[in-house]
């Protein structure tokens, strides 16, 4: 397209006092080459905004350079149909935080100027995806217990199609062994109402359910999933938009505890899901000779919280413990029941329903590790009370319930271990490689994806891309975890899980089918293309790709799968070759982008440090200090990437060439509690890095001058003195020789 620019500079918020707007608008069209510059008091407000649609309609500027507040408020007030648009931060990042009418913040503003010209030179609007095949908005549902049937019912109200598979002759789950729920408003033990809810998904006519069911092979990715379906040994496919995969849990095998919680050493002793199952065949009974439970106790975390178990709270069993020992109390209130526990675990309104269970008579005792001893026939529990600060004895135990814990059904499968993918040889070979996923071979999903046929797990068998950030995400684009096989819960949270799940998979659909990428990038309609004339077949992109977005042919060429694909640019960043861009973003791009700024000459002792900053929370981070009127060396200059994993090691060479005399790469936590957005980026910028030496070394540099910094938005209060204290060393390391070359 013919680019008309225009240039609109904001002199509110204290822009106008601290800069020269004169100058500003100089260097708009002397060096932006700007068609139209012109500034606004306030324009943000409606009489702003539409001085520049006048210009859109009359003067045909189709290119716009906002000078004002960051980009990331006012995103809809700077919304432009039909144009290509940048904003360039002069409130928050330069005029806020920086000395006003200072000459070094009047350079800085003047760099952001050139720097966003050198950004729309290169941008081309971006078009849509639009794949080949029909898009489908309809939504597979694996699993069909409550979390999935909820899940189901969820998207039939909201008008779309549903495609529920469940591995069992009969819906219901778990739920379907259970007598009786405790969940919201955990006044009292309530009746199971599992029958309800799968009559309601029968009856459902938007719901398709597959009983005694499998997915066999799920190939394609968001609005062009197929599903192959087995069923009776047949096989049926399915165009499918999204999935939520609600497949459950199983209790954990107690035949692996130790022999002091005594399971195997009586029929009296046994878990709290064989205790569901004969609280549901009717009367509560010892189990060895069916006759009156008069003394019960309940052990709890046993195996949980333990590395050698489960490492993790199961988060139910509390609850579990609970409304068994209320079930026994409310048969027979004469019974003595005692839950020999380490701490009781009832957030929230789940307090009502401990104080149910004690004023039902349930006795607590506090103990670390309480004892099961068999005598025979006969059982006892002994255990050091911590409140009393005395051990005891309970003896003529009739049933002792060991609480055994969650396990993710992602973790259970025919060929169940953590396996790792194919090519972890490969990260031997070549440092560059990032850590491979952990891949569960779980026999739920079987996709036909290059990176694995189950999702990656996130840590002990679950399957999540974002603890904090994004609940629900797997790390493929379009399947959304849901219920118990993503994080222990009970029913109501499952509930919640499910609707929550059902809106990510609608949303998915939904943005995918307009061309449009998912979180975090949401919206984005740019997607990566690839110059296959000069792909090496390295496999870096199909390696690097935290998402699973790339398959890859017979001879190892990248297939891409464009609606996987999250636009983080990894890939583009991976690539050795250059091959990979955005019509919006590229290696070219930013290495024009770094080009344009203005570097001062030695003897002008001004130093330029270049900061590539993570756009999720560096860059937000930086933009916390300027609210908070915190200032930083004005040396500084900011390009927000899409995540660190899309750096590139030319623009290290591009930036040192250019006579920049540091750069500081800023981050997202990475590691086993990381925090980046794109899962794998951060940890991939600090791989890439450590190659960074051959480069240096190449150009006659210290290696001092680059330097990686994890941030969390959190962090902004620490950013100034790690800013400042890099300038330092740039000075006391020296003017970078490659100046004025």
């Amino acid at each position: 397209m013919d680019k008309k620019i225009a240039v609109y500079i904001c002199t509110g918020c204290g822009i106008g006092e601290a800069l020269d707007i004169e100058q500003l608008s100089t260097v708009a069209t002397k060096e932006c080459k700007a068609a139209v510059c012109k500034n606004h008091p306030n324009l943000c407000s409606a009489e702003g905004a539409q001085i520049i649609k006048d210009d859109i309609a009359n003067e045909g500027v189709n290119t716009l350079i906002i000078g004002a507040c960051s980009p990331r408020v006012m995103y809809d007030v700077f919304n432009f149909e039909g144009t290509i648009l940048d904003r360039v931060n002069l409130r928050e990042q330069v005029v806020w935080s920086h000395a006003p009418k200072d000459e070094d913040t009047q350079m800085m503003a003047e760099d952001y100027l050139r720097m966003s010209a050198a950004r729309m030179k290169s941008t081309l609007p971006p078009e849509p995806y639009k794949p080949e095949q029909e898009m489908s908005t309809d939504i597979l549902v694996v699993g069909g217990g409550t979390t999935g049937m909820t899940a189901a019912l969820e998207v039939a109200k909201a008008g779309y199609r549903a495609v529920l598979v469940e591995k069992e002759d009969e819906l219901g789950g778990f739920q379907k062994k259970v007598s009786k729920n405790v969940t919201f408003p955990f006044k009292d033990v309530q009746a199971n109402e599992i029958q309800k809810l799968i009559s309601s998904v029968t009856a459902n006519e938007k719901i398709e359910v597959f009983t005694g069911s499998k997915i066999e092979k799920l190939s394609g990715g968001p609005c062009v999933f197929n599903a192959q379906i087995k069923q009776n040994g047949s096989s049926s496919e399915r165009h499918i938009g999204a999935v939520v995969m609600a497949a459950g849990w199983q209790p954990y095998d107690p035949e692996k505890l130790e022999k002091r919680f005594g399971y195997g050493e009586s029929a009296n002793v046994i878990t709290n899901v064989q205790f569901e199952e004969r609280a549901k065949s009717g009367k509560i009974t010892r189990p060895a000779d069916g006759k009156a439970v008069k003394t019960a106790a309940f052990i709890q975390c046993a195996g949980q919280r333990d590395p050698q178990h489960l490492a993790y709270c199961s988060a139910i069993c509390c609850f579990t413990a609970l409304k068994q020992a209320i079930q026994i109390k409310q048969q027979d209130p004469k019974s003595n029941v005692f839950v020999f526990y380490q701490e009781m675990r009832t957030p929230g309104q789940g307090e009502d329903f401990f104080r149910k269970a004690q004023q039902e008579g349930v006795i607590f005792v506090r103990s670390q590790a309480p004892e099961v001893l068999t005598r025979g026939s006969k059982i006892a529990v002994e255990a050091f009370d911590e409140l009393l600060g005395d051990k005891i004895l309970l003896d003529d135990v009739d049933m002792v319930v060991l609480a055994t814990g969650m396990v993710p059904a992602a973790a259970f499968g025919e060929d169940f271990k953590a396996k790792k993918l194919d090519e972890e040889p490969d990260k031997k070979k070549d440092e560059m490689v990032a850590s491979v996923d952990s891949i569960f071979m779980s026999d739920i999903l079987n996709l036909e994806y290059r990176q694995g046929p189950e999702l990656p797990e996130l840590k002990n068998g679950f399957p999540d891309s974002h603890f904090i950030c994004f609940p629900y995400e797997s790390r493929r684009t379009g399947i959304y975890a849901a219920g118990p096989v993503r994080r222990p819960m009970g029913i109501a949270n499952a509930i919640e899980d499910a609707t929550g799940a059902a809106m990510k998979a609608i949303q998915c659909v939904e943005l995918t089918s307009k061309g449009m990428a998912v979180h975090p990038r949401a919206g984005d309609l740019s997607y990566p293309e690839f110059f296959m004339q000069r792909c090496t077949q390295c496999k870096r992109c199909t390696e690097e790709c935290p998402f699973g977005a790339i398959n890859e042919d017979e001879k190892g060429n990248p297939l891409p799968q464009p609606t996987r694909c999250r636009r983080c640019s990894v890939c583009m960043g991976a690539c050795p070759e250059r091959i990979i861009s955005f019509s919006n973003y590229s290696v070219g791009m930013i290495g024009d982008i770094i080009k344009s700024i203005n570097v001062p000459e030695e003897y002008d002792e001004k130093p330029r440090m270049l900061v590539l900053c993570c756009e999720n929370d560096a860059y937000p981070a930086l933009d916390m200090i300027g609210l908070r009127r915190m200032t930083y060396n004005a040396w500084v200059r900011v390009i927000p990437v899409r995540c660190l994993g899309s750096l590139n090691l030319v623009w290290v060479a591009d930036s040192l060439s250019k006579g920049i005399d540091g750069i500081l790469l800023l981050g997202c936590r990475h590691g086993e509690n990381y925090q980046c957005h794109f899962v794998k980026g951060s940890e991939l910028a600090n791989i890439r890095l450590s190659k960074v030496k051959e480069t240096l070394d190449r150009l006659v540099l210290e290696s001092e001058r680059v330097r990686f910094e994890t941030v969390a938005i959190t962090d902004y209060d620490k950013l100034p003195a790690l800013l400042d204290e890099y300038a330092e060393k740039l000075v006391e390391i020296g003017p970078n020789p490659y100046k004025g070359y």
